[in-house]
């Protein structure tokens, strides 16, 4: 019973209707935000997931297809995945943007190497209320409205800060650690078309 269950969640959660192209609502979703702002204005590069499936009864999963930009160009296209077991029950999607500080960390981003350790975790945005509320460490703040709420200054750990959008769902599982990302170069993608 277990199982059908988990097939139906993960079923549910990476149907392709979730992978949509929604780059420009996506972005002005995380644009709107006041506490990105500084984000926009000063990382060297960024990524940007429209829709990130994630889903579990104790075995779980995550997956989202996103675009990376390099001081404001569009760079290439990047996917995310990840794989846990543990503690964790339901199913979500939401929206996902890694930020990232300087060319060290984008070029660490591109590598197709690279995973955020146990212990990562993102600010989740909350526009109707504009809120945050972080998912662990110090970085997380609450409150009603853009004087109340604001994000410690520049709240980079290793070159990034990951910011998240809940589109739907409830997951009891927050972390982002052990999320894996293979990058896609935009002229490589362009040679490939032409193939």
């Amino acid at each position: 019973m277990k199982m059908r269950v988990l097939q139906l969640l993960l079923l549910i959660t990476f149907h392709p209707f979730s992978f949509a192209d929604k780059y420009d609502g996506t972005m002005d979703v995380f644009e709107s935000s006041q506490d990105l702002k500084p984000y926009f204005d000063n990382a060297y590069g960024y990524a940007v997931f429209p829709n990130v499936g994630r889903g579990g009864i104790v075995v779980g999963g995550s997956y989202g297809k996103g675009q990376i930009y390099e001081k404001g160009q569009l760079a290439g296209y990047v996917s995310l995945a990840k794989v846990s077991i543990g503690f964790q029950l339901g199913a979500q999607v939401f929206s996902e943007i890694v930020f990232l500080q300087d060319k060290r960390a984008f070029d660490e981003f591109i590598s197709n190497r690279f995973e955020f350790d146990a212990s990562a975790s993102a600010v989740v945005i909350v526009l109707g209320a504009q809120a945050l509320a972080g998912t662990a460490g110090s970085s997380a703040s609450a409150g009603l409205g853009p004087v109340s709420t604001n994000q410690v200054e520049y709240g980079y750990n290793k070159g990034m800060a990951v910011f998240l959008h809940s589109l739907g769902g409830l997951m009891y599982e927050a972390s982002i650690g052990g999320q894996k990302f293979k990058y896609t170069a935009l002229e490589n993608d362009v040679q490939a078309e032409v193939l």
